[in-house]
């Protein structure tokens, strides 16, 4: 008699904990991610820029809060952009010393991307603004279940902008309410307001990378500031 054996080598997920940081726009925000849970967060949104003087000490009173040090981190995650450069400069700096300092990883996450995961759309196309300047903004095409389906774009605002796009668009962001008039007479508009950058919506996306090793040259990383502007031609 004969006897076979199978073996099975199944992968283990690995437990992170992980320190997201936010500043592509005027919201300064940090939020700890375990397992891909949320553990906590700190968003300060202010009419200035005020990243410098308070990112760290939010760092440091988040960790703190959780009965955790910075030892304790297994990466640390950064908003790439597109955004604003001093703030995307003040993140990534701080960002890549803690790497540096604690021998840890850096993973990047799309600033479009989270904050599709922070809009409650169940169906339809997700469009997330980010302001840049003038009547621009930096922007890109997702579906409601925050699949990418255009890459990231930067528009100079028109009333054809988007009319390439079939369905119903969810467009929100702070860069969505200098479209709204624009836009006033397309019917398959939609505006959502109150959504805001936050690490918050960095959180599954940067657990998943680090379970891929999806990791960032800390030493050569720049994120995307976002450079020409140009009109998504519309259909005629």
């Amino acid at each position: 008699m004969s006897v076979q054996y199978a073996i099975f080598v199944f992968k283990k997920k690995r437990m992170a904990l992980i320190l997201n940081i936010e500043t592509a726009t005027k919201v300064c925000s940090i939020a700890l991610g375990k397992d891909g849970n949320l553990l906590g967060y700190t968003d300060i949104n202010e009419d200035e820029y005020s990243h410098s003087e308070k990112l760290n000490i939010a760092i440091v009173e988040l960790l703190k809060n959780n009965n955790l040090s910075f030892d304790d981190l297994d990466a640390v995650g950064i908003s790439s952009g597109p955004g604003s450069y001093t703030g995307l400069r003040i993140g990534t700096s701080s960002a890549k010393g803690f790497c540096y300092g604690k021998d840890i990883p850096l993973i990047s996450v799309n600033t479009l991307e989270e904050l599709c995961h922070l809009s409650p759309i169940e169906s339809g196309i997700k469009i997330p603004l980010i302001d840049a300047r003038r009547m621009e903004v930096f922007g890109a095409v997702y579906s409601h279940d925050n699949k990418r389906i255009q890459e990231d774009f930067n528009l100079v605002i028109d009333e054809d902008s988007f009319a390439n796009i079939e369905g119903e668009k969810y467009l929100f962001g702070n860069g969505a309410d200098k479209i709204k008039e624009a836009l006033a007479n397309n019917t398959t508009v939609h505006f959502i307001d109150d959504i805001v950058c936050s690490a918050r919506g960095m959180i599954t996306v940067a657990e998943d990378k680090f379970n891929t090793n999806d990791f960032e040259d800390v030493a050569y990383f720049e994120p995307n500031y976002g450079k020409e502007f140009y009109t998504v031609p519309s259909k005629k």
